[in-house]
């Protein structure tokens, strides 16, 4: 709007928003119509520099606000940089904002602008200055600070009223005769007092290095303990080890001579006769340890094995006569394996063997047939000795001049091979074998007892 002339306008310092200033404000700080004496109030220090309150001597009820000073520093605002073609203007250093206002005013000129912000200015420096608050301020903010400013008014009002209280107290505690007297006695005692409390810091200080230096020779100590109780935790271990090594080497012959015993228990009760010459039969053979003694039309068997046969045969016989100290009459047993023999007393130079190797001059040579025949004369002399040691005992087979008697079937087989069958020849070498296992079991079981 060309020609009107703008007003200057001030934001409220808190919220920022834009104030419209009260008419009689405007009024009374529009040029022309300033009164020379607010002017005068406005412009003019609160205080000379020099002035001085008094403030010694007041009494708790003398403390009011206008006793308390105030400071005489006054920042002065910068100046405003005016316009008359612009709706707004901003101040270099000033902490509010111009707001352009379009107004009525008639009253300002072109040389009084200046003025008017400067009388506006200082008025709202001067409020600022009194209240430790910023203006202006706009309406709501006002009330915020004004029931700010009433609390802290009352929480002021509350502590003097506090320090009055205490202040009286002190006022009633203190005693008129106090006297210098007194209080240099007093004096006396506290600084006895506190020369002997020094003396016990000293005292103690001592106690302290003392306590330090046992410390220290403490700390050495429970380092060499600590140093003795790894080598002896040390050799504990090693000896745990030594235990536990002995332990295991004693469980280990425990364990061996359980086994021992076991062992033992076995063999004593087993029959070392019966274990080594296991005398039994295989259809119409006696066997003895598992060859075959004697031979069948349709079962030819070999010599060697029949050989063999007779050698364990010998062995054993020899076996149990030493056994039972018998000496053979007009014989003596050679065990020599497939190729044993017997010897004749009479003759040393004689012996007849209990092996053949068959053929056709094998029916010729009775030496075969004699070595069976004095086999079996043997037999008879140690089935004899055990008949006088055991009259109860009664052998299956009766034994004579080389044939055997069967009582429950009344026959008798020859032992010799010529002019006789091999069924009958075998089944007199069963017989045989059958009379020699119940002199191995008689022999084990008097020697078992007698253990």
């Amino acid at each position: 709007m060309a020609g009107e002339t703008v007003g200057p306008s001030f934001c409220c310092l808190k919220c920022g928003n834009p104030l419209k200033l009260d008419a009689s404000l405007i009024a009374a700080t529009t040029p022309g119509r300033v009164d020379s004496n607010l002017l005068q109030e406005i412009t003019a220090p609160l205080y000379n520099t020099g002035s001085n309150i008094p403030t010694s001597g007041l009494q708790p009820n003398d403390i009011t606000v206008e006793n308390i000073e105030y400071t005489n520093n006054h920042v002065k605002k910068s100046l405003l940089s005016s316009t008359t073609s612009s709706h707004t203007a901003v101040g270099s250093e000033m902490d509010f904002l111009l707001v352009g206002e379009v107004g009525a005013e008639q009253h300002f000129a072109s040389g009084g602008i200046e003025q008017l912000i400067r009388v506006r200015t200082q008025l709202f420096d001067f409020l600022s200055e009194q209240a430790e608050i910023d203006h202006p301020l706009c309406e709501d903010c006002a009330e915020t600070t004004l029931d700010m400013l009433g609390e802290e008014l009352k929480a002021a009002e509350d502590e003097c009223t506090s320090y009055k209280q205490y202040l009286d107290e002190l006022e009633v505690s203190s005693t008129p005769s106090d006297s210098e007297e007194d209080y240099e006695l007093t004096l006396k005692q506290l600084k006895e007092e506190e020369q002997l409390l020094l003396k016990k810091i000293s005292d103690i200080d001592g106690e302290c290095k003392n306590l330090d230096s046992e410390l220290l020779i403490e700390d050495g100590k429970q380092r060499d303990l600590k140093v003795e109780e790894q080598e002896l935790l040390r050799e504990y271990n090693e000896l745990k080890r030594q235990v536990f090594e002995l332990e295991t080497d004693y469980e280990s012959a425990e364990n061996q001579f359980k086994y021992a015993e076991v062992q033992l228990d076995r063999l004593v009760k087993l029959n070392p006769f019966n274990s080594t010459f296991h005398i039994w039969y295989s259809g119409h053979f006696g066997t003895i340890n598992g060859l075959r003694l004697g031979r069948l039309p349709n079962v030819p068997v070999e010599w060697n094995e029949i050989n063999t046969a007779w050698g364990q045969t010998v062995l054993l016989l020899d076996s149990l006569a030493r056994k039972l100290n018998l000496v053979f009459l007009r014989y003596r047993l050679v065990p020599y394996g497939s190729h044993s023999y017997i010897e004749c007393l009479s003759d040393r130079n004689k012996e007849l063997p209990l092996y053949c190797a068959g053929g056709y001059r094998f029916f010729w040579d009775k030496k075969f047939d004699q070595a069976m025949v004095a086999f079996l004369d043997c037999l008879s002399q140690f089935i004899g000795l055990i008949l006088k040691s055991d009259g109860h005992l009664k052998f299956p087979y009766e034994m004579k001049d080389g044939v055997l008697k069967d009582a429950n079937s009344c026959s008798s087989y020859s032992i010799k091979m010529q002019f006789n069958s091999e069924e009958q020849w075998t089944k007199a070498l069963k017989f045989m074998l059958t009379n020699l296992r119940w002199g191995v079991i008689w022999v084990s079981s008097k020697f078992a007892n007698n253990d």
